[in-house]
């Protein structure tokens, strides 16, 4: 969880209405339901659910509160149904006073579960395309991958990430890892090592979704190389690290 106390002190920062209805469930009981969320940027990656505080559910769901907190600009507490507890952060004062921040909940947007603990940002989009253009991966002269069928995915302000046809990766090089990782517009990712036979070694080097969200459908089951841990030629010209 981000420290409340760097969010004040680097007060102010991006927030703005989510528009949308926003439930939080925790097990079993619906502790929100609102209409006034708010969608809060702590970093330029993807925003987090702010609720209003006086909208959280009472009753079967106990709201507890830190009142030993260190600043009187926030304090720490939880929620707690039946045993099971959500950590929460409770704003008194500056541009976030009035909003709580959650976690360990089940997120709904309208009727749409949260495949994973964090909204997608709205001004972001995920565009899939298919491409002949020769994709080669090499690390230290070895080659990892050629493939001339391949998805090029954009992702709003970051790199182009090329996902590979899976016959066309050398996978005696390749690592099963127990690395993974989440993301809104992808889904859960696994990853796998590289390793060569000089020993020359990249943890996590290498992602896959098995799963895809729906709008990265095109993904499915198909490779991707870290652009900045490998050398990578698009039609025979090395891309900048």
């Amino acid at each position: 969880m981000t420290d409340a106390s760097f969010l004040v002190a680097n007060e102010p920062f991006r927030q703005e209405p989510t528009k949308r209805r926003i439930r939080a469930k925790l097990n079993g009981l619906w502790v929100v339901d609102t209409l006034n969320a708010v969608f809060v940027w702590e970093h330029k990656y993807y925003p987090k659910y702010y609720l209003p505080t006086s909208e959280l559910v009472n009753g079967p769901a106990a709201i507890v509160r830190n009142t030993n907190s260190a600043s009187s600009d926030f304090a720490h507490g939880h929620i707690d149904v039946r045993g099971q507890t959500a950590s929460a952060i409770f704003y008194e004062s500056g541009t976030l006073a009035g909003l709580t921040r959650l976690e360990g909940v089940d997120w709904f947007a309208e009727d749409e579960k949260l495949i994973g603990p964090h909204p997608k940002d709205p001004y972001v989009r995920i565009e899939c395309l298919a491409s002949s253009r020769s994709v080669r991966v090499e690390l230290n002269g070895t080659i990892l991958a050629d493939s001339n069928n391949s998805v090029f995915l954009h992702e709003t302000n970051l790199r182009t990430r090329y996902y590979l046809s899976p016959t066309a990766v050398d996978y005696s090089m390749l690592r099963p890892s127990t690395t993974t990782t989440f993301c809104p517009y992808k889904g859960k990712a696994s990853y796998f090592d590289v390793v060569l036979m000089d020993g020359a070694e990249v943890k996590d080097g290498v992602w896959y979704y098995e799963f895809p969200a729906h709008e990265s459908a095109a993904i499915q089951g198909r490779p991707s190389f870290y652009n900045e841990k490998f050398d990578v030629f698009i039609d025979d010209v090395k891309e900048a690290k």
